[in-house]
């Protein structure tokens, strides 16, 4: 799934305490009786497995539990989802939504197409952090072109986002549309603190992500 702040998620507050990898007692890629689990210093395959990463130190993969009939996305995170996270898409068809909802929700996030321009990509995860974020406010800080897997029309977005908890949160996107599937890597954390703290580890992700097969 991605990472946005749920509104009505609950929420371990006592994980909040100290960074998650303190916490965690897992090791590997696979799930216990923890939510969380540990992602070493080592190349992992992320989402469905077609793109890997590596990253810097530490971090969490957090247990899917609301979205998990979309195998194409990840969510990491640090310190807690409150505060930072690393959200991956790893080739989303055409066709097919990020998240689950119901159709008869009056509010929808955009399905994912193939001929999708960049701003038209950042326009779906502005919609998609305002209908399930509790986002009430959102800027678009920057869109330029960025290379990415190879891809010479990626683009990287930079914006910043006021939720319904009164935190300002801000993020980086970088993604690209290859052979059809949308390939995405989302930084999003707490303004003041977490997000400077962050995003050099997701620059390092970033430069590390290769696809697979």
């Amino acid at each position: 799934m991605m990472m946005i702040k749920i509104k009505s998620a609950p929420i371990a507050l006592a994980a909040l305490a100290l960074p998650l990898g303190a916490c965690s007692t897992l090791g590997g890629s696979d799930y216990g009786i923890s939510d969380y689990a540990l992602v070493r210093v080592k190349r992992v395959n992320v989402g469905n497995g077609a793109m890997s990463v590596a990253a810097p130190r530490p971090w969490n993969r957090h247990r899917t539990t609301l979205f998990e009939d979309v195998p194409e996305t990840e969510d990491w995170t640090l310190n807690g989802p409150l505060l930072d996270g690393i959200s991956f898409v790893t080739g989303l068809k055409s066709g097919r939504y990020l998240i689950r909802q119901r159709k008869s929700a009056d509010q929808q996030v955009p399905k994912f197409r193939d001929d999708m321009t960049a701003p038209e990509i950042a326009a779906m995860i502005e919609t998609l952090f305002r209908v399930r974020g509790g986002t009430v406010e959102f800027k678009t800080l920057s869109l330029q072109p960025r290379p990415f897997l190879g891809a010479a029309n990626g683009f990287e977005m930079d914006y910043e986002h006021l939720d319904s908890d009164e935190l300002w949160r801000q993020g980086r996107m970088v993604g690209a549309v290859i052979n059809g599937r949308l390939y995405l890597i989302l930084l999003d954390a707490a303004k003041s603190q977490y997000y400077p703290e962050t995003l050099p580890d997701f620059e390092a992700i970033v430069s590390s992500a290769q696809l697979r097969g």
